[in-house]
């Protein structure tokens, strides 16, 4: 067999997997769009959602989704951008650096099962904050830290090395060089690892589960006080999730549109991630331009 017709072969070996992957992607989210969509309205976007009753909607699940996305990425991306700047400029090779790196690698690898299972011990129990925003929050930082630290690192690693060497060769200082420089060049990256990273989050039930709980209280979205007990912003309160009501309606729903909800939920849920990496892409790429275009 000449190497020619290995090329053939392997060429459509991996043409074929290639498109069962896409098949079996486009066969899963059609399906669930198929189901989904047509439930899908004004009225199923902004009523509460209803534990005996037909005609709820998720309301207070899509607020909670995207608040506590917001908390946590208000935390992750501080945390993971620092660690992605000392494991790439401060960090030495040795030891430490090598043990670091193995904690980073082993918290990127644990299921969000025990993430949510350590949430409850830590957050719920021993700091008695019972099911709460904030603990659930946390959780998701443990495991969604090591994926910006990586997503950081790789980017900074990436800007072409003459852009320090130069700035450095001014007498400028290594970390004002990467401040104004470095991080700037790698922005874009960074960027776009932190809006995958938040889709991620939105889609995250099992962590959630065990750490801001399967309820929400009636919320006042009038009242914008976060120290109140009824106020959506109220860091100390049960907040079910979109994703945790797909689990929670399919497994204990008794209501008598249950399929028509949780379809309708579940549409939202992929479009929703869809659209963080959709954005990721599209920002990533505009970005990109403008900076290689400013050069």
């Amino acid at each position: 067999m000449n190497s020619k017709v290995s090329d053939r072969i392997a060429t459509g070996v991996f043409v074929l997997l290639a498109s069962i992957i896409v098949l079996l992607l486009v066969s899963l989210f059609g399906y669930i769009l198929v189901r989904g969509v047509p439930h899908i309205s004004l009225d199923f976007l902004t009523t509460e959602s209803s534990t005996v009753s037909a005609g709820g909607g998720i309301r207070d699940q899509l607020f909670n989704s995207f608040y506590v996305l917001f908390i946590t990425m208000l935390i992750t991306v501080p945390l993971g951008v620092c660690g992605g700047i000392y494991m790439a400029e401060y960090a030495k090779p040795g030891k430490l650096t090598n043990f670091i790196r193995s904690c980073i690698e082993m918290l990127a690898s644990l299921p969000s099962i025990v993430v949510g299972m350590f949430g409850l011990l830590i957050f719920v129990n021993t700091f008695d904050w019972g099911y709460s925003i904030i603990g659930g929050a946390l959780a998701l930082t443990i495991f969604n830290i090591p994926t910006m630290v990586r997503v950081t690192e790789d980017s900074i690693r990436s800007v072409p090395g003459e852009l320090k060497e130069a700035s450095l060769a001014l007498g400028i200082t290594h970390w004002h060089t990467i401040k104004t420089v470095i991080l700037p060049s790698a922005f874009p990256g960074i960027l776009t690892g932190a809006i995958l990273a938040a889709g991620r989050v939105f889609g995250e039930a099992a962590a959630l589960l065990f750490t801001v709980g399967l309820s929400t209280p009636r919320l006042d979205y009038g009242n914008w006080n976060p120290f109140s007990e009824d106020s959506p912003l109220n860091l100390m309160r049960p907040a079910e999730t979109l994703s945790v009501h797909i689990w929670a309606t399919n497994t204990n729903g008794i209501i008598p549109d249950i399929d028509a909800v949780s379809a309708g939920a579940s549409a939202i849920l992929i479009l929703s991630v869809l659209l963080f990496n959709l954005i990721a892409r599209w920002l990533g790429s505009v970005i990109h331009k403008k900076y290689t275009a400013s050069k």
